[in-house]
C-alpha cells in the first residue's frame, strides 16, 4: 500500500484549505472591523499497518477575536467598539454581528451599517433618527443624541465564551450562542469619531502564502516520487507466469 500517496493527499486538502482562508484574510486586509480566519489542524492515525500513518485533517476553520487597531475619523457617524463586544444588525434570518461602525442614516432617518442593514438598539428594534437635526452624538454607552433629545441608544452585545462563530453575510458574524446586551461599560464601549481596523497581520498573511506555497510543492514532489516507486516496482515485478 502507497501510504505516501494518501499522506501527501491529505496534506494538499489540509493545505488547500489554509490557502483559502489565507486569501480570504489578505482580501479584508483594509475592512474596517474584520475578523481574521484561522485554521486548526490535527493529525489522523491510521492503524492498518504495523506503525502508526499520520494523515493531516483538513482543519477546522474559527474567527479570532482579537480585536484590531482603532484610528481616529471624525466622523459622527464612525464608532469603534472597545472591549470583547459587537454591534447589532437586522438580517432576514434575525439579528447578526459585525464590529464595523461605518454606520450611515439613509433620507428617512434610519441608521444602518454599511451594507444597508438597519443597526439594532439594546432591545433588538431598529434606529431612527432626525434627518433635520444634525449630526447625532454617541456616548460610551451607545446612547444617541441630538441637540438636547435622546433618540435612541446602539445596542452592544458580547457572546459567551462557549459560543463558536460562524461568517454570516458581508463582515458580519452569527454566534451559535444567543448574544446578551451588555449592562456594564466598564471595559466595554463605544467611541464616536473612529473606527476599529481589520486584525490581519498583513506580513504574517503573506508569510503564510509563501510557506503553503511551499508546502503544497513538496506534497506534490512526494507523490511524484511515490508514484514512480510504485511504476518501477511492477516494471521489476512484471507479470508472474
Amino acid at each position: 500500500m502507497q501510504n505516501g500517496l494518501y499522506v501527501a493527499l491529505s496534506s494538499q486538502i489540509a493545505l488547500e484549505k489554509r490557502l483559502t482562508t489565507t486569501a480570504q484574510n489578505v482580501a479584508n486586509m483594509a475592512t474596517a472591523g474584520y475578523r481574521a480566519e484561522e485554521t486548526k489542524f490535527t493529525a489522523l492515525l491510521a492503524q492498518a499497518s504495523k506503525g502508526a500513518v499520520a494523515f493531516a485533517s483538513a482543519g477546522d476553520t474559527y474567527i479570532s477575536r482579537v480585536s484590531g487597531p482603532i484610528a481616529k475619523t471624525d466622523s459622527p457617524l464612525d464608532v469603534a467598539v472597545q472591549g470583547e463586544a459587537w454591534l447589532a444588525v437586522g438580517a432576514p434570518g434575525g439579528p447578526v454581528y459585525t464590529r464595523d461602525g461605518r454606520l450611515t442614516m439613509d433620507a428617512t432617518g434610519r441608521l444602518t451599517d454599511v451594507s444597508g442593514r438597519p443597526v439594532l438598539d439594546p432591545g433588538g428594534g431598529p434606529l431612527l433618527l432626525d434627518p433635520q437635526q444634525g449630526p447625532p452624538t454617541i456616548g460610551r454607552d451607545g446612547t444617541i443624541h441630538q441637540g438636547v433629545n435622546q433618540v435612541g441608544a446602539i445596542g452592544l452585545f458580547t457572546f459567551d465564551p462557549k459560543a463558536a462563530i460562524r461568517r454570516a453575510g458581508p463582515n458580519a458574524v452569527s454566534p451559535s450562542l444567543p448574544a446578551r446586551p451588555v449592562q456594564d461599560f466598564t471595559r466595554i464601549g463605544l467611541t464616536q469619531g473612529h473606527l476599529e481596523g481589520s486584525n490581519v497581520n498583513p506580513i504574517l498573511e503573506m508569510t503564510k502564502l509563501i510557506t503553503i506555497q511551499r508546502a503544497f510543492e513538496s506534497a506534490a514532489n512526494l507523490t511524484q516520487q511515490s508514484e514512480s516507486t510504485l511504476q518501477d516496482a511492477i516494471k521489476t515485478l512484471g507479470p508472474q507466469g
